[in-house]
């Protein structure tokens, strides 16, 4: 057994859920302020409230993680600094980040500030959380699809802390990777506003609709031995949305049966504390997650409940929880009445009024000492109070409230002294961020022309694409899916290659242990064959740092880069370039600067990329990476991609991103490629897109737009 202490992480949504977090034994809590956080329309603190909020938890030596686990526009930067600069005065423990960027900005900006990497990051593996690791990051939150042997890799090889999610809602897309709310009804994920379309029934074919994507509610109570001897330091329970009455129940039976096993190697759960876990929220049921499982039909619930029941209103008892203290009164003649109060290692001394000679009744020890236990509703809890009189003297009954009350209040600003911080030199009057032009050359050849001449980029996923792709000569760089590149018919077709045309390996989405293992036998040795790499994850791009990989590496739309902070960090990371995020407008782009970068103006976009499979929960596995289709209440197409030899699926939008007749206003932002992506399409379609591309950005001929239903994506329109 394990012989240490595990943290139990609460959600804070409000003041009361947090007393309710603190006083059931919540070892520390997770809050979002006004902005930046993934939880939108939760309640969500007000300044004061939060600073409040981080007294309560210091006064209780507990601790607080602010949330701002959203991607930070160019334009926020500023504001950004300036919303954490009075938390992190206050004392704010740490920070839970998904922005490489905003995480920079911490590191350099905010001092002893700790850096937790959100779930959001989509860390996968070791090599992930060893780059966050060298960012400053002491915590990584990781993908919540990893199983625990995936996770005990991370602490054993790593020097990070791991916190782990053990009940609550669960996502059904690898978090962070969901852009199907964003593309679908404007709201993002990635900015805290996800309307949970994957809660909504999906028809698989030709089957009846269900709700395909509504994973049950996490419910790990039974597996705690397993979780702690993994290693995991930080159990995190989800619901900032949900009540104080889910939170102190969740809590409470969570730190519990931990502290149980830890000081006994015990953890028999009793059926009462089963069901009283599982009433405190019942949506659809429960499961254990991806723990000891890489997917699964049972952790579906594919059939919408009448109703959501949250049983455990009406159970949270008093929410009051004070801390006790030591006190000595001194009481002698000609001397101020003097309070000492001491809490752990800090001792305060408070001084009253000079008694006066008793004329009829003296104040006795006992009666001094029931007046200065009367702590009320106060953080404080006088345990022993040793009371010293001279003589026989007096105070009014006044007098010895008001030194009590002083003595609270001097203990109170003399625990939570030892938080505060005050602002760096360079936060106290800081230099405004820059204004971005988004000079990011990829070639020696660019990097003195006022306009960026692009080139022409098409990313292939079947050997009729790669054919229908090398016989246009105006295509100058080809992006070749590793599962296509592995695939006999491809290495056929690769003796012919074109010399004097770039071919670039695209990488897997997710780059998990297993996945590096199939792509290590079956692409590595092709590797040195490709001109470059295309990486969606950080595994990849620390994988490839490893094996001394020297040709360029580019960043997909995945690899979110919404401000120049971000940006920045990646070059230095070893990227060459990156491509423009799916979810920024044109104007924001251009605030941005996207110059000699890539854009996607073609492609059917990934909106989920999943561990769980469609198919299988629908029909069974096949066993054979192909496309099937689903489709929503509004009888619109999803095309699904199982790839089984990664064992993930890859859910695109149902309408193409369709740019090619806004070609100027595309140029006018300088890129260094114009990027369609194919995926299902047959090669006639692909000629016609190819066509309308290369006319509309190479020859500067108006084009029309295409005959079927397609999307402006965000090009247009953006997210909030």
């Amino acid at each position: 057994m394990r012989k240490r202490d595990v943290e139990i992480l609460a959600p804070a949504g409000s003041f009361e859920c947090l007393k309710a977090a603190v006083c059931a034994g919540a070892d520390a809590v997770y809050a979002g302020g006004s902005r930046f956080g993934a939880r939108a329309y939760a309640d969500n603190f007000q300044e004061k409230e939060l600073l409040d909020a981080l007294d309560y938890v210091h006064l209780h030596g507990r601790k607080m993680y602010l949330t701002v686990n959203t991607l930070v526009k160019e334009s926020e930067l500023e504001s950004f600094r300036e919303f954490l600069m009075p938390y992190y005065r206050q004392g704010l423990d740490g920070v839970i980040v998904q922005d490489l960027g905003a995480g920079s900005l911490i590191r350099e900006e905010f001092p002893g500030l700790e850096l937790h990497a959100s779930t959001q990051m989509t860390i996968t593996g070791v090599e992930g959380a060893t780059f966050l690791e060298q960012q400053g990051y002491v915590r990584v939150v990781p993908a919540r699809e990893l199983s625990l042997r995936e996770i005990r890799d991370i602490k054993t090889q790593t020097g990070l802390e791991v916190e782990c999610f053990v009940h609550g809602a669960l996502c059904y897309c690898y978090s962070g990777q969901c852009l199907l709310s964003s593309m679908i009804g404007g709201r993002s994920g990635n900015r805290g506003q996800c309307a949970q379309p994957c809660r909504l029934p999906y028809r698989a074919g030709a089957g009846q609709p269900e709700d395909l994507m509504s994973l049950k509610d996490l419910c790990t109570i039974d597996m705690l031995p397993e979780l702690l001897e993994a290693g995991i330091d930080s159990f995190k329970i989800e619901g900032r949305m949900k009540k104080p009455e889910y939170v102190w129940q969740t809590v409470e039976i969570y730190r519990r049966y931990s502290s149980l096993y830890l000081e006994g190697g015990v953890c028999q759960v009793t059926e009462e504390d089963r069901e009283s876990l599982y009433g405190a929220y019942q949506r659809r049921g429960y499961t254990e997650g991806y723990y000891r499982q890489h997917n699964g039909k049972q952790m579906i619930s594919l059939k919408r409940p009448p109703e959501i029941r949250e049983e455990g209103a009406g159970s949270l008892p008093e929410l009051k929880k004070q801390e006790k203290i030591n006190g000595k009164f001194i009481f002698s003649p000609e001397k101020p009445a003097t309070l000492i109060l001491e809490r752990g290692k800090v001792r305060i001394s408070c001084e009253g009024p000079v008694p006066e000679p008793a004329k009829k009744q003296p104040l006795d020890a006992a009666r001094i000492e029931t007046q200065m236990r009367k702590t009320g509703g106060s953080e404080f809890q006088m345990d022993q109070m040793e009371v010293l009189t001279e003589g026989e003297l007096f105070l009014p009954m006044q007098a010895l409230n008001e030194l009590r009350r002083n003595g609270l209040e001097r203990l109170k600003e003399e625990i939570l002294r030892d938080y505060r911080r005050s602002l760096p030199q360079s936060a106290g009057n800081p230099a405004p961020f820059p204004v971005q032009t988004g000079k990011w050359e990829q070639t020696a050849e660019r990097e003195g022309e006022d306009t960026v001449r692009p080139l022409l980029a098409a990313a292939v996923e079947s050997a009729g694409q790669f054919r229908t792709a090398c016989a246009c000569p105006d295509v100058s760089r080809i992006y070749v899916d590793s599962l296509l590149a592995a695939e006999p018919e491809m290495r056929k077709l690769w003796k012919d290659r074109d010399p004097n045309r770039e071919y670039f390996l695209a990488m897997p989405y997710i780059f998990r242990e297993e996945i590096k293992k199939t792509f290590e036998k079956s692409c590595a040795g092709i590797l040195d064959a490709f001109d470059g790499v295309l990486i969606r994850n950080l595994e990849s791009l620390e994988w490839l740092r490893n094996q001394g990989y020297t040709k360029p590496i580019l960043g997909d739309y995945n690899l979110y880069v919404w401000n120049h902070k971000s940006r920045k960090l990646l070059k230095e990371a070893g990227l060459w370039t990156v491509t423009a995020p799916a979810e920024l407008n044109q104007r924001e782009l251009a605030r941005l600067g996207i110059r000699g970068q890539a854009i996607t103006v073609y492609g059917y976009q990934p909106v989920m990329v999943t561990a769980n499979c469609i198919r299988k929960t629908a029909k069974g596995c096949c066993k054979k990476t192909g496309y099937s289709w689903i489709q929503d209440r509004y009888r619109k197409k999803f095309a699904v991609k199982n790839c089984c030899e990664y064992c993930y699926n890859i859910i695109y939008n149902s309408a193409p991103l369709f740019l090619a007749d806004l070609a100027e206003q595309v140029k006018e932002l300088s890129p260094g490629e114009i990027r369609m992506n194919f995926s299902q399409e047959q090669p006639r379609e692909m000629e016609a897109v190819l066509r309308s591309c290369r006319d509309a950005f190479l020859r500067g001929k108006a084009v029309k737009t295409p005959g079927t239903e397609f999307t402006r994506g965000h090009f247009k329109r953006g997210v909030k």
